[in-house]
């Protein structure tokens, strides 16, 4: 194995002190022109390369920020980061991007990560419910930010999606179109997201004067395609079949709808599909899926540029803020028929 180069070694080809080097590195305009040359000369023949992770310890302040997702599988995570690492670019930051796959024990270990490399900040989709793994960030005094999640019970930045109006929205849709029994795939009951959308359904039903029977709830383990062909089997198999499916996010919908071809029962005619998200795949699916619409990209580049305002030094003091953006309801083929 080829033996690293280290700065002592420039500084010997080079004939100047370590100290000259490093002002070649960091301040060139305090070296004087012919020295600099030569020990860039050095740098070049000898392929040194500067430990970045060395100068940020040194620094005490990495151009690093973590990013830990429920899932990268889901195209809406891929946006958030997208607009994450937009956002970070354009401060000198990168981004370590890392998935939790809705696993609370793979999210902290991801966390211990992150401390380990000394992260200048993390932003968080929470996988833990139970709130341990966040409480371990404060122990290490690593700023945070949580994303697609409003900070409950916690005084710091948080980005998210009015999730119980896109709830509402949703079943608002479908009971305008005349739906009187409306299943839910939900989703893990322990995700926020997935509460706080049923809250907004049961609403929409209120509001309408229908009882709260009136939304059958069927939970997944995960959030994926393969669950909501699983849950569209379900969904099939009911005595009494509702006449709509309202899905927590868009690759459940799409399972569903998967579902629903295989059987032979007909979107929308047969059943009306709504999922939430609204990733590119809704619009190209074979019937294109109605959903709810979240600005993942925004919410990523928010919750960057809120790290930053508060891992940068200024001269007035970081104040925590909560941002909750609202979403919207997109329509398509999968819920227009009407009963």
């Amino acid at each position: 194995m080829a033996q690293s180069v280290g700065i002592k070694d420039v500084a010997r080809a080079a004939g100047v002190s370590v100290g000259t080097v490093s002002n070649v590195i960091n301040r060139p305009d305090a070296v004087a022109s012919d020295t600099r040359s030569r020990v860039l000369s050095a740098i070049d023949r000898l392929g040194y390369v500067r430990s970045e992770s060395a100068r940020q310890l040194r620094a005490g302040r990495s151009r690093i920020m973590g990013l830990l997702v429920l899932d990268m599988g889901n195209p809406f995570f891929v946006d958030v980061a997208r607009g994450a690492e937009r956002a970070a670019r354009a401060a000198g930051l990168g981004v370590m991007v890392c998935n939790s796959a809705q696993s609370p024990s793979e999210e902290a270990e991801y966390l211990s990560l992150f401390a380990e490399q000394r992260v200048r900040g993390v932003l968080l989709t929470p996988a833990d419910a139970s709130g341990r793994n966040i409480e371990s960030l404060r122990r290490h005094g690593i700023p945070f930010v949580l994303v697609d999640r409003v900070a409950e019970g916690t005084s710091e930045c948080s980005v998210s999606v009015d999730d119980v109006a896109g709830g509402a929205l949703a079943v608002r849709h479908l009971v305008d179109a005349g739906h009187r029994s409306i299943a839910y795939l939900s989703g893990p009951p322990g995700l926020n997201q997935v509460k706080d959308r049923r809250v907004g359904a049961l609403q929409a039903l209120a509001e309408a004067g229908l009882p709260p029977e009136a939304l059958r709830e069927l939970s997944t383990e995960r959030l994926d395609v393969a669950a909501g062909r699983d849950a569209g089997a379900r969904l099939l198999g009911l005595a009494e079949r509702p006449t709509a499916a309202f899905c927590a996010n868009d690759l459940l919908a799409l399972g569903v709808l998967q579902a629903m071809y295989a059987a032979g029962v007909r979107v929308p005619e047969d059943i009306a599909i709504v999922g939430y998200d609204d990733i590119e795949f809704a619009a190209a699916a074979a019937v294109p899926l109605t959903s709810v619409r979240q600005p993942a990209v925004t919410m990523g580049a928010m919750a960057a540029e809120l790290l930053l305002e508060e891992t940068e030094p200024g001269d007035e003091p970081h104040e925590h803020r909560r941002v909750v953006l609202q979403p919207e309801l997109v329509v398509r083929r999968s819920s227009l028929g009407s009963r």
